[in-house]
């Protein structure tokens, strides 16, 4: 009797510990979605092939600790397999290029690769406008009152608020009324007409151009008034990858 109690247990547990094998790998085919959903994300300056990157960061948060403007998040648990790896919503606060890149030098893992030291060494993605008939600058409508509501809303949300982002928020008010050139005039990087100007549009607006020399960093996407930004980042694409696409 004793035998058979000691044979029965085996049994359970082979065959339960089956049914949980069964059940993970069934669930990584049914999130298998999510994982690559983290691929699409934009990561802080510095970040290696997304791959790798997943395989290197430790998610100790250093990066986001260090960053001036609160830029950096750290992905949640319904986020997929990258939770607690850190990321950029534009939409909310974009990256500002900061001197010295200091996310990257408090990246202890590799996830950021050290040889990127200056913003022009910074390849998040690329900016795209992605909803020209909402553009105001296309359609010629002056910056409305309020437009930069949800700048002064994070900025205000900020516990510990830096120096740097209030001077932001200075640097960027005063628009209503006039033409917008807002996603031109917030690129950090130090000569920005390589990166993004406007130029006429046929329709007798203007409009946002992009250069080769954008790194993505977003700040044209959270400066943007429309309620959908009209500009948008597509993260870890460059320009010759979009830009020569569309020819």
């Amino acid at each position: 009797m004793a035998n058979k109690v000691q044979t029965d247990r085996r049994d359970f547990i082979k065959y339960s510990s089956l049914g949980v094998l069964g059940l993970v790998l069934g669930g990584g085919m049914v999130f298998t979605p999510y994982a690559l959903q983290a691929e699409n994300r934009l990561r802080p300056p510095g970040a290696v092939a997304e791959k790798d990157f997943l395989a290197l960061c430790i998610k100790c948060g250093q990066c986001l600790q260090v960053c001036p403007y609160h830029s950096i998040k750290l992905a949640d648990i319904d986020k997929g397999y990258g939770v607690g790896t850190p990321y950029i919503d534009a939409h909310e606060r974009g990256c500002f290029a900061c001197n010295a890149v200091p996310c990257v030098l408090a990246c202890p893992s590799g996830a950021l690769d050290h040889s990127c030291e200056k913003a022009e060494d910074i390849h998040m993605g690329i900016a795209v406008l992605e909803f020209k008939d909402t553009c105001l600058a296309v359609s010629n409508t002056p910056v409305p009152h309020g437009y930069d509501k949800r700048l002064k809303d994070f900025t205000a949300s900020v516990r510990n608020v830096t120096e740097l982002e209030l001077q932001l928020v200075e640097r960027m008010s005063g628009y209503e009324g006039k033409e917008c050139t807002l996603c031109a005039d917030v690129c950090p990087i130090p000569n920005p007409i390589t990166a993004i100007s406007m130029v006429r549009d046929s329709g007798g607006g203007s409009r946002p151009e992009i250069y080769d020399g954008c790194i993505g960093c977003g700040a044209c996407e959270e400066i943007c008034p429309t309620k959908t930004p009209s500009i948008v980042v597509k993260p870890r694409v460059t320009y010759e990858q979009y830009y020569e696409n569309q020819v």
